[in-house]
């Protein structure tokens, strides 16, 4: 019988090891190495088709790897003692619409040998006044809340919440912000994998940024957009931005009222050429980059090897 050995007190909460992942000719991970920290929150960022929500999979051990090693706690994240310190709400969830919100809550708490009270799920989920509601009767940001405080019961050390926002309004967003920050703060660890560049930039300590399965950027927020040497230029000109979307530099064009915003990573060439071009051009400002325009400079490489 082979004995693993006893975790570290250093262990990560979560690794990937040289992750490879598979699904028949698609590579969804190609030798991943990535570390989630103690007490970080963790934004896990990409286009579709990164390998996002695999990396996601391997880490809560609902996916074997093909090769490398997925460890949580410095173990195998299918052995029961680390489940029970795992919480993780996922994109596709299904519980019993008959079931009120307390009895979810209730039964959820039982699986676990040191659950948060009933009334702290509560109030950090914002159900008050909910428990005594069927799940099918809920709006979908009920329904949201209810699936985070689900991923709580157990008071996990680790929270993995897998776009746990997406088709939300913004006030039901940003007190999951809250709450998902409060939570960190008092010293758990949450993964968060997100669509939303403004989630990761005002939540995340660390982002890793993901493309074609591979690892593109890993730094905090402020570090990814320093790394993006994209600029935003914004003019008023008589040329369409369809037509800009295909010059040379030019990473992303959209027309904004009367406006033209561009990112490029080639600043000087552009503006030349729009003068040129447009010699009644006016209105022309030149911005450094927020985390959008890095997610786009930093992935426009691995977006364009996956087309070829």
């Amino acid at each position: 019988m082979r004995i693993e050995p006893i975790e570290s007190k250093s262990a990560p909460p979560a690794e990937l090891l040289g992750a490879v992942k598979r699904y028949g000719a698609v590579t969804a991970l190609a030798g991943v190495d990535l570390r989630v920290r103690r007490g970080e929150v963790l934004a896990l960022l990409g286009p579709n088709g990164a390998g996002k929500t695999t990396a996601v999979q391997l880490l809560l051990g609902l996916l074997p790897p093909d090769a490398g090693t997925a460890r949580v706690f410095g173990r195998d994240p299918r052995r029961p003692a680390n489940r029970v310190r795992l919480g993780a709400m996922l994109q596709i969830s299904k519980v019993p619409e008959t079931l009120r919100v307390g009895e979810h809550l209730r039964l959820a708490a039982s699986y676990y040998p040191a659950p948060l009270p009933l009334a702290e799920l509560v109030a950090v989920a914002g159900l008050a006044g909910l428990e005594e509601r069927p799940f099918g009767k809920l709006s979908g940001g009920q329904r949201q809340r209810v699936l985070f405080a689900l991923a709580l019961a157990g008071g996990p050390d680790l929270l993995v919440l897998d776009e746990p926002t997406a088709g939300l309004d913004v006030e039901t967003r940003r007190s999951l912000w809250t709450a998902i920050r409060r939570l960190a703060d008092g010293g758990r660890t949450v993964l968060l994998t997100t669509h939303y560049l403004e989630e990761a930039d005002a939540l995340a300590d660390r982002i890793v940024l993901l493309g074609g399965g591979r690892i593109l950027a890993d730094g905090t927020p402020a570090e990814i957009k320093a790394r993006a040497r994209g600029r935003r230029v914004r003019c008023v000109t008589v040329l369409p931005a369809a037509e800009l979307a295909a010059w040379p530099g030019v990473i992303a064009a959209r027309q904004e009222g009367a406006a033209v915003e561009l990112l490029t990573a080639a600043v000087e060439p552009l503006v030349a050429r729009l003068l040129a071009r447009d010699p009644g051009l006016r209105d022309l400002e030149v911005s450094g980059a927020g985390l959008e325009e890095a997610f786009l400079v930093l992935t426009a490489p691995a977006e364009s090897e996956v087309a070829a």
